[in-house]
């Protein structure tokens, strides 16, 4: 095979969650200890953390709405505080997609980007540290419906 068509194969593989023995698709909505990521629970008490106005930071959606590599969260619409049923779809999968492991809030990076680092959180965040502690009311509520609970 050419080197073009064995690198293909190996980003697939490792897009795919290839496990040594096979290739498995991974869920963002399930993960490997059964945790389940809950539409509704995100609707009522995910996305309004997503949308609270900080002290000192921007909201979430006021950065993460705006385009680019960093945009998971629909635009609001004009005049509004509030997204549609429509987009707080979207906003779901896109963050089960690509900011959360079901399962383990540490893995997921909706939890570990805003968190300090001295929490266990990630050096990344251009927006500031938003939780300076696990302890923190916003992170447990992530948390739990990261875990599934």
């Amino acid at each position: 095979m050419s080197r073009l068509v064995v690198l293909t194969v190996v980003v697939i593989a490792i897009g795919m969650g290839y496990t040594g023995g096979s290739i498995v698709a991974a869920s963002p909505q399930a993960a490997a200890g059964g945790a389940t990521l809950d539409y509704e629970t995100f609707k009522a008490k995910v996305q309004p953390i997503l949308m609270a106005k900080r002290k000192g930071h921007a909201r979430c959606v006021s950065c993460h709405a705006q385009g680019g590599g960093d945009a998971y969260l629909e635009p609001l619409p004009p005049g509004t505080a509030s997204f549609t049923e429509d987009q707080t779809r979207r906003n779901f999968e896109r963050i089960t997609q690509r900011l959360v492991v079901a399962g383990d809030p540490m893995k997921s990076l909706l939890l570990t980007n805003p968190l300090a680092e001295d929490a266990g959180g990630s050096h990344w965040h251009g927006g500031g540290k938003h939780w300076q502690s696990q302890a923190d009311p916003e992170w447990q509520t992530l948390a739990s419906w990261v875990r599934g609970r």
